[in-house]
């Protein structure tokens, strides 16, 4: 399967991982990518950077390395309603936002308020993907993420660290056979990201890679084929397409 990027991973200033944005697109490039999203966590997890920093993002070249460098958020959903943890002035301003349930920033809730959460933030038109949801802990309604998603045009994300045998999010192999069998029945895309917090994980895909192939899932459906599929999904290729 062809594989030229990755748009789910963090800097120092998330607050628990361990390289800077140089050494980042660095890593990317050695590895031979087109393209690295840098998204740090939003403001609500413990340790992470004030919004200010967001603010400022327009500051960094887009191209380091010779490769395309995006940067965004990875925002933390703070209620059932969906609401995320930076305003719309600093979100019109990133390149693109994944939305994701974190135990420091809310408490799982039933299947039905977790799906609500998921889905209200999916109607965030600055929101691009959702964040690792085979989170066992979160318990959800796939079927109606899913459609959620193909309505609103949201990226679901196979998140190679959530299917790490040794991490501590519950459940994510059944979970993530589900959600794709129901992709790949509605025809919905999804993303392959590393969420790597270390330079070393950039472009690790290999586990989301396996349970795709395991379930044969078409690969039509999975972004990380061109740059240009990924485009049009997130606020800058929306801005500039």
């Amino acid at each position: 399967m062809k594989d030229v990027l990755d748009v789910h991973t963090h800097t120092l200033s998330s607050g628990h991982a361990y390289n800077t944005i140089w050494e980042m697109a660095k890593g990317a490039a050695d590895k031979g990518l087109d393209l690295l999203g840098i998204t740090d966590h939003g403001p609500q997890m413990p340790g992470s950077c004030h919004e200010f920093y967001f603010s400022n993002i327009k500051a960094v070249p887009r191209k380091l390395f010779d490769i395309s460098v995006l940067f965004g958020v990875e925002l933390n959903i703070t209620d059932y309603e969906g609401t995320v943890d930076l305003r719309e002035e600093y979100l019109k301003q990133m390149d693109l936002a994944i939305a994701s349930l974190h135990i420091p920033c809310i408490k799982p809730g039933t299947a039905e308020q977790n799906t609500r959460a998921y889905i209200k933030a999916m109607e965030n038109p600055y929101i691009n993907i959702i964040g690792h949801p085979d989170d066992g802990r979160y318990a959800v309604n796939y079927k109606e993420l899913v459609l959620a998603a193909k309505e609103h045009g949201v990226l679901l994300e196979i998140n190679d660290n959530s299917l790490n045998p040794n991490g501590f999010r519950q459940n994510t192999v059944s979970n993530d056979r589900l959600m794709l069998e129901l992709c790949k029945e509605y025809k919905v895309p999804v993303i392959m990201n590393s969420d790597a917090h270390v330079v070393t994980d950039i472009g690790k895909h290999q586990r989301a890679q396996a349970i795709i192939k395991e379930v044969n899932f078409p690969e039509e459906l999975v972004v990380n084929r061109s740059v240009d599929e990924l485009m049009k999904y997130i606020n800058y290729g929306k801005r500039n397409g």
